[in-house]
């Protein structure tokens, strides 16, 4: 018989999704425009799994389905959007304390627990109970009805009330959302994205700091195959699922890093090569609005990437050069890589251009006068130009 009451309340249950805002709610007078662009955000995301009605109020975003939805869907694209700190699948409830302990009976996690705890916000102070008699109230009508044991410490799964403005609503533990701040917000920047593990984390990190991500990778053939292209393509696409739709630009780079093997010192190929990808970016930066360059260097991990070698390529840049993972070890971004789902995808053994032509004994503290020097031996930026007349942009 209680088993056929839940399921008259299940049919008629309210089951959405409850969003906390993120550092956002920090803001000041320019808070609004924050607020419009996540909310547009998530009412992309959800669109492929139903028709979702997004409103926003007392620092939180509520998302209730409008018919039949793809709640799981949509609640794993919710996780992925910049700007929330937590998200939940929640019921709502009357604000009224017989209603909430129905409802409370109805969260699925509750069906496997061992033991529980009750919590409770109360952000109407109006409601007649305080957040205490609220706990003991549901924690006490859960632990009758379902004989469940309560653990105050040590819960298999806490079961929280948050009575709100126009409804209550009962959820059991939220997940972590993507936290930062919605991608645009920040403004505009090239991310130099290759196809290993380093480049994509680092567009994730500075997307989640509200950046809207121009891609743009150095293709190489045919030292470099279609399929190596591919695998940055998907890379992107990866990324596309959090930043949001992307327009990646690949860039021939083939003319000049054959230009440099032939003409330079054979010790400054490197360092040559990233000067050069820095001066094309920073073109393509500028074509599009763009105020930044994203790399993914961690500093000491290659030839490339020591204080001397990094401070000669950023020289070659007229724009800020940022470096998300500049102060990680190898293993801090692969765990980043794996939780924003690249990782799989960037150890696929596909060649990558800045692999190319890597001579034996890399300048590993070049100086500034001789790369210069070297630089002078053929008009490299000729070369760029040429380039830049042929850009492919492609869109994920």
């Amino acid at each position: 018989m209680r088993l056929a009451a839940r399921r008259g309340i299940l049919m008629g249950m309210e089951e959405m999704i409850l969003l906390k805002m993120g550092e956002m709610v920090l803001k000041g007078l320019n808070r609004s425009r924050f607020e419009a662009s996540l909310l547009a955000r998530l009412g992309a995301v959800l669109a492929p799994h139903g028709r979702f009605e997004v409103t926003s109020r007392q620092s939180a975003v509520y998302a209730v389905p409008d018919g039949d939805c793809d709640m799981d869907g949509a609640f794993a694209a919710a996780s992925r959007v910049f700007g929330f700190s937590a998200l939940c699948r929640a019921i709502r409830c009357e604000k009224e304390i017989a209603d909430i302990q129905q409802k409370a009976l109805l969260l699925p996690a509750l069906k496997n627990a061992r033991s529980f705890k009750a919590e409770a916000r109360r952000a109407d102070k109006k409601f007649p109970l305080t957040s205490p008699q609220i706990c003991e109230q549901v924690g006490g009508f859960i632990h009758e009805t379902l004989k469940l044991p309560v653990d105050v410490h040590t819960p298999d799964e806490v079961v929280w009330t948050e009575v709100r403005e126009t409804a209550a609503y009962v959820h059991t533990r939220p997940a972590e959302g993507a936290g930062g701040l919605p991608p645009g917000t920040a403004g505009k920047a090239v991310l130099l994205l290759s196809g290993g593990i380093d480049s994509p984390a680092a567009g994730w990190r500075m997307a989640r700091r509200g950046l809207s991500l121009l891609p743009v990778h150095f293709h190489s053939y045919p030292y470099t195959s279609p399929e190596a292209k591919e695998k940055v393509l998907t890379l992107a696409r990866i990324l596309s699922s959090w930043c949001g739709p992307m327009t990646v630009r690949v860039i021939s780079f083939t003319a000049i890093q054959e230009a440099i093997r032939t003409h330079c010192p054979d010790d400054l190929a490197t360092v040559l090569t990233r000067r050069s990808m820095c001066r094309v970016a920073n073109a393509v930066a500028l074509r599009n609005g763009a105020g930044a360059v994203v790399t993914g260097d961690s500093l000491g991990q290659v030839a490339s990437q020591t204080l001397e070698a990094m401070t000669v390529t950023e020289e070659a840049s007229v724009l800020p050069l940022f470096r998300p993972l500049v102060g990680m070890d190898k293993e801090e971004v692969a765990r980043l890589a794996r939780r924003i789902g690249t990782f799989e995808t960037s150890i696929l053994p596909y060649e990558d251009c800045c692999g190319l032509f890597t001579p034996r004994h890399p300048q590993t503290r070049p100086k500034p006068e001789a790369v210069l020097a070297a630089e002078k031996l053929y008009d490299y930026r000729a070369l760029e130009a040429e380039t830049l007349k042929n850009v492919e942009k492609i869109d994920v």
